[in-house]
């Protein structure tokens, strides 16, 4: 932990490195939200599908990698197990129990919905209190906000074809 790295932090550090592991919980749990919808999705369109949930996949791991560099920065402790995720997340997680593609989109895009609110209080909490932490929430929303207009463009594609048959 960085002594003034800490010290530039205009708010509660305890209160930070809490939403701080919220949101890594989150970033698990989307990562196996898509990583698992991307090797059961069925239906039609379901390469494009598995194409775009496997690159969310990816960036969400790396999310989880950008929260627990600054949890370990602020001097902090990333939640350790997954059991736990489910008591600190903000944002859920929806099973890919059914397989239907369009079953798949709607949750990855509710999924991704509350992720912008999330990094969106995060912002407003840290934009003048912890510019480090607000660029990192920045950084983050920016692909959460592509992630969900991505997906929402593969469920237009989707309802279109299936309109059309």
């Amino acid at each position: 932990m960085g002594t003034r790295g800490t010290e530039i932090v205009g708010m509660d550090v305890k209160e930070l490195l809490e939403l701080l592991n919220r949101a890594f919980c989150d970033e698990w749990l989307a990562y196996y939200q898509y990583w698992l919808g991307a090797k059961v999705v069925k239906g039609p369109m379901k390469d494009a599908v598995i194409v775009e949930l496997e690159q969310h996949a990816t960036e969400e791991l790396n999310h989880a990698l950008m929260l627990t560099n600054r949890i370990i920065q602020l001097g902090g402790t990333p939640i350790s197990t997954p059991q736990a995720w489910y008591k600190w997340t903000n944002c859920g997680y929806d099973a890919p129990d059914d397989p239907y593609v369009m079953t798949i989109l709607e949750q990855n895009i509710k999924g991704e919905q509350c992720a912008i609110s999330t990094y969106q209080k995060l912002m407003q909490k840290t934009l003048t209190a912890d510019p480090v932490t607000y660029n990192i929430a920045l950084q983050i929303i920016e692909q959460e906000v592509e992630h969900e207009e991505d997906l929402q463009a593969l469920q237009e594609d989707l309802e279109l074809m299936l309109k059309r048959h």
